[in-house]
């Protein structure tokens, strides 16, 4: 059987060296969750037209851009003010269209929203404590893989180092979102090997309830979801080498309708989504539930 790299109805050469795999957990996730979009984002050259930009996109990516911004910042000047400053003053509510919004007037309430985020955060987080990374670049090979992620924050701890990703949407995560993302354990894997200091412990920090969801991970649980990556990783490498052959039909690239293809940037491009769920406003995941 094949491993990644290696088209349907072919074998690798006996004693040739495997090709490892490049790859994200955002890579892997697409192609689990719908093939159809997998092939929209990675492999369509050029690539569909997406749809408009969404609210609550710019509204996190405002919230993290300003954390990163801050831990840049020299320790005296690491107050949380400083941080909704400096996100008040780079957002600029006219350009409301191209952020997302409706109007210049809900722009503003977003930016707010996200400014105070930032700063009641901050508030909980100590200065001092020197973060291992920020917006920090890791990877670690496979048998099969080369596993990569840019992780929002590696914080140094007494029983080494802990994985932080900021989250800023509605629902509030649990222990169990922590436990079962793939992400998070290939982060944590790939820090250690990259910072060379043990890794088990991952947390998402969500920033509108400043709440904490953890888990703990153990060497075999770890394991566990190195083997699923892999796993995901020669269905999609398969899929890759197909689509490279010319097989780029709808068989190969299946869609995997849901009520999530209401928020699909590839909506317009496929029937199947746009009959499963109902087109939404840009800003509808900003607007109070």
């Amino acid at each position: 059987m094949g491993g990644p790299g290696a088209v349907d109805g072919q074998q690798e050469l006996a004693g040739m060296p495997r090709r490892l795999y490049p790859c994200t957990p955002t890579r892997l996730t697409t192609w689990l969750d719908c093939p159809r979009r997998y092939r929209f984002t990675y492999l369509d050259r050029p690539a569909p037209p997406k749809g408009p930009p969404w609210g609550h996109t710019t509204l996190g990516a405002a919230a993290h851009v300003v954390l990163a911004w801050w831990w840049a910042q020299p320790f005296p000047r690491r107050v949380p003010a400083l941080a909704g400053a400096r996100l008040r003053a780079d957002w600029d509510p006219d350009r409301f269209r191209e952020q997302g919004f409706r109007d210049a007037a809900q722009s503003r309430t977003a930016r707010e929203r996200a400014a105070v985020w930032v700063e009641d955060y901050l508030s909980g987080v100590d200065p001092a404590a020197e973060p291992v990374g920020v917006e920090r670049t890791v990877s670690t090979p496979t048998s099969t893989l080369v596993l990569s992620g840019r992780v929002d924050r590696i914080d140094r701890r007494r029983d080494g180092l802990v994985v932080v990703d900021y989250k800023t949407g509605r629902r509030e995560p649990g222990a169990d979102d922590a436990r079962s993302s793939l992400a998070l354990a290939v982060y944590a894997v790939a820090a250690a090997r990259t910072l060379r200091r043990d890794c088990f412990r991952v947390e998402l920090h969500h920033l509108p309830s400043r709440t904490v969801a953890a888990a703990e991970h153990t060497p075999e649980s770890l394991r566990r979801k190195v083997s699923e990556a892999e796993s995901i990783a020669a269905d999609a490498s398969r899929a890759d080498a197909a689509y490279a052959a010319g097989d780029r039909g709808d068989e190969r690239f299946p869609s995997r309708p849901s009520a999530l293809c209401s928020w699909c940037d590839w909506r317009r491009h496929c029937p199947d989504g746009e009959a499963a769920a109902p087109q939404l406003e840009p800003w509808a995941a900003v607007e109070p539930e």
